[in-house]
């Protein structure tokens, strides 16, 4: 992980007395010295509907927003633009960002699970994932509750000084021609509420 200070970038874009995003420094509850590493997928209703895509390297989230979601597909090829790495406990986070700080909108959980790194150098040996990342293509096995499989995440480049990587489901078990579904009638993994089931719900309402 470039940088002394992984998660400088996200406390800058916040204010934590008024967001309820974790501030980072905790421990995720439930988690075994030997837990394999966590990756979640949020959708995140904000200024633009689109999905978080996040895995956890070395001690962080490394985050990807995915404005299609993930696909089941190995011919579809999503879009991930990256952004600042996140806290492990932001894997258990739900909730609405309020207004006017960085990413108001809602949040659910639509997937959570283990994942397996699955990158190998020439000679079949394995490349730790903070090394297959900053090399630029990094390959996986999803262990969620509903995205299963290997995927691949490779940089293809700037696009107006910003940098693009694609996401791709690879070919063979767990394949499916199917995408993920409309954001709005997605209902969260972890409390089988939609988008707008957690904003009543953060609104006061029943």
């Amino acid at each position: 992980m470039p940088g002394k200070e992984p998660l400088r970038d996200y406390h800058r874009k916040r204010r934590f007395d008024r967001t309820a995003e974790p501030e980072g420094g905790g421990e995720r509850q439930g988690r075994g010295a030997h837990a394999e590493p966590a990756f979640v997928v949020q959708i995140h209703d904000a200024s633009t509907m689109h999905f978080d895509f996040r895995l956890e390297v070395d001690g962080v989230l490394r985050s990807w927003a995915v404005p299609k979601g993930p696909s089941s597909d190995p011919q579809e090829k999503r879009l991930a633009l990256p952004t600042e790495d996140h806290p492990l406990e932001y894997a258990d986070f739900e909730g609405v960002i309020a207004p006017g700080e960085y990413g108001g909108g809602t949040v659910i959980i639509w997937d959570e699970g283990t994942f397996r790194n699955l990158t190998e150098d020439r000679h079949g040996g394995v490349v730790p994932m903070a090394e297959a990342l900053e090399r630029g293509h990094a390959s996986f096995a999803l262990h969620g509750r509903k995205l299963h499989g290997g995927y691949a995440l490779t940089r293809t480049g700037p696009d107006g000084g910003r940098e693009r990587w694609l996401l791709v489901k690879k070919s063979g078990s767990n394949a499916a021609a199917h995408d993920a579904p409309q954001p709005h009638r997605a209902r969260s993994a972890r409390t089988g509420r939609t988008l707008k089931r957690v904003a009543e719900d953060a609104a006061g309402g029943s």
